[in-house]
């Protein structure tokens, strides 16, 4: 429990489809608006304003539509809106777990996945749901985040039969009320709230602005989009993550795997030390880079 991350991966999953890179003069064709955000790179090839919050949201939006098929899709301004293919490689990753003990990756509505704070974009049942149509349940503690999943839902055949949004009432709760009694699942993933207030996120978003240079007379430029709930919580990623450890442990016997991703390495050894505490059986930590940037799969079962 106690060993070095597997590192399966330094560069993207080799089923993402986004390991190409991004066919921006055909992404632009499907959504026009993209056109507005396509800029020359430091090498004179076509990039997108990743700075631009606008920019991203305009990209995620093409890639849903001419990657993943879909007919609808839309979120406000103030939600998070993060890059997919790092989501397509959570999705990618869980496929391969699943089928070390078929032999082969499991598709079709035989397999159920939980997404803890799915956001209003869905964009884990999406990918999930359009690469190996798997059924999802999904919770979400903010109703305007809740409306706007079930509007794209509502507007996505391929979504009705699939996936499933639930509230999450309290807080304080995880998986409580949301794992509802005689129910099992494959997996249960999550991706959660990193920051432990908003001060602390302005202010790496200060730091980040300044190292990307997009800071605007010395002044951040606050670039970053999500609400309290996708953003920060109350302790941070370390409380939350040692929350649902210990949920897990009442929630036993009706999940295969549980997971979140983890953002800072150096918490880690604190999770180990809880999953002990909770008498796992078994756990990993599975890294995953995109680019310079490191992100981790925490996994464990019973």
């Amino acid at each position: 429990m106690d060993k070095k991350p597997e590192k399966i991966q330094k560069t993207l999953h080799p089923r993402n489809i986004h390991n190409n890179g991004y066919d921006l003069k055909n992404l632009a064709k499907v959504l026009h608006e993209l056109n507005e955000y396509i800029i020359p790179s430091k090498t004179g090839t076509p990039t997108v304003a990743f700075a631009n919050p606008d920019a991203v949201r305009a990209l995620n939006k093409a890639l849903l539509i001419a990657d993943y098929k879909l007919e609808f899709w839309t979120i406000a301004k103030t939600n998070l809106c993060p890059p997919i293919p790092g989501r397509a490689d959570y999705i990618h990753t869980i496929a391969d777990i699943l089928a070390e003990k078929l032999g082969e990756i499991p598709t079709g509505k035989r397999v159920k996945i939980l997404d803890i704070g799915t956001g209003a974009g869905i964009i884990y049942p999406v990918i999930g749901v359009t690469t190996y149509n798997w059924e999802f349940v999904c919770s979400e503690i903010d109703k305007a985040s809740i409306n706007n999943a079930k509007l794209i839902i509502e507007r996505n055949k391929s979504l009705k039969q699939n996936v499933t949004i639930r509230h999450q009432e309290n807080r304080r709760n995880i998986l409580k009320d949301i794992i509802l009694p005689g129910e099992y699942y494959d997996f249960v993933m999550c991706n959660p709230p990193f920051y432990k207030s908003k001060e602390e996120a302005t202010l790496q978003n200060a730091r980040k602005s300044k190292n990307l240079g997009t800071a605007v007379d010395g002044k951040a430029n606050l670039n970053f989009s999500g609400q309290n709930n996708e953003l920060w919580c109350d302790g941070g990623e370390k409380a939350f993550i040692t929350n649902m450890i210990y949920e897990s442990k009442h929630f036993r016997g009706q999940s295969l795997w549980f997971s979140t991703l983890v953002s800072n390495k150096e918490n880690l050894k604190t999770f180990n030390t809880h999953l002990k505490k909770v008498g796992i059986k078994e756990s990993r930590v599975i890294e995953m880079q995109q680019g310079n940037k490191i992100s981790r799969i925490l996994i464990w079962n019973f």
